[in-house]
């Protein structure tokens, strides 16, 4: 049971909640709210109420649901293997690793299932070094022995690899390249999203126009950190979000399986022989079916 009193906070009262209480996502609240495990001065109320200053809040905590990570057998683009690393194509659509809300049918539970991974304790990540959102499609390298794991995490770390990706985005960019230099962070306004904000970690994203078409540009981003959602938001950020991107795109896009970003472009230097590796991927038939209607539709005549 968590108690909340309220000194001076006002609004509705579940995001009151969202703000007090960090560690629920939304849908953990609501499903609180609609279960009746909210009470206010000890009475039952809605989401809609109107939080008052001296109100006490009191709320039952959710079940914790323990996740099991359990091999699955399922298809795979392998693109390199060795004993030490694992370069795999993933689709769009697959979320990398078990978390609440995706606790099977992962990128790691197929993995699991294929070969071993460096895992250390109990990591619901074992092997991965890096991610890429699940509506992202594209190349990730994968930890299979423990000396690869430090070594590539290193890597990233000291900015060395080479990750590049082929995004999609609304309204023809001005400028043939460029570089996106601003820090970003959780959106206070919108907790599922992160941001550019004052606070936020040091994000930087070199950008390159690949083609231009009257309504759309097609751009070869390289990444020189690695936030969550960074590209999205960078591109959002310079006014040209990712085409079909749900959560930073407007409404009216085109139509797909999420946003049009593909990690094509992946190089390291292998942590065992310390050759340099690249390895290039094409884009998904989606993607590559929706450029053909823009040389088509959107053309620049």
């Amino acid at each position: 049971m968590k108690e909340l009193t309220i000194t001076n906070e006002t609004g509705r009262l579940d995001k009151v909640l969202a703000d007090a209480f960090p560690e629920f996502t939304r849908s953990q609240i609501k499903k609180l709210l609609t279960a009746q495990k909210v009470m206010v001065n000890q009475q039952q109320t809605k989401a809609r109420y109107a939080v008052k200053p001296g109100d006490v809040i009191t709320l039952e905590e959710p079940e914790v649901i323990e996740i099991k990570m359990e091999p699955e057998d399922m298809p795979l683009d392998i693109v390199y293997e060795d004993d030490d690393v694992l370069v795999v194509n993933k689709p769009q659509g697959m979320v990398v690793h078990p978390a609440p809300g995706h606790p099977n049918h992962t990128l790691v539970n197929g993995l699991l299932a294929h070969t071993t991974l460096a895992q250390f304790n109990e990591d619901m990540r074992p092997g991965i070094v890096h991610r890429i959102d699940k509506d992202t499609s594209g190349l990730l390298m994968v930890a299979k022995s423990p000396r690869a794991y430090y070594a590539l995490t290193e890597q990233l770390r000291e900015k060395t690899n080479v990750r590049e990706y082929v995004a999609l985005v609304h309204g023809r960019m001005k400028y043939d390249q460029g570089t996106i230099n601003a820090p970003i962070g959780r959106n206070p306004k919108e907790r599922k999203e992160q941001a550019v904000v004052a606070n936020g970690r040091p994000a930087v994203t070199h950008y390159e126009v690949l083609k231009r078409y009257r309504n759309y540009t097609l751009v070869k981003c390289i990444l020189e950190t690695g936030r969550t959602h960074q590209i999205r938001v960078h591109l959002k950020y310079i006014g040209h979000p990712l085409v079909g991107d749900p959560l930073y795109g407007p409404r009216k896009t085109i139509a797909g399986a999420g946003q049009f970003l593909h990690a094509g472009k992946l190089g390291f230097k292998h942590p065992g022989t310390d050759e340099e590796l690249i390895f290039e991927k094409e884009m998904p038939e989606i993607f590559q079916r929706t450029l053909q209607r823009l040389d088509k539709e959107d053309a620049i005549q």
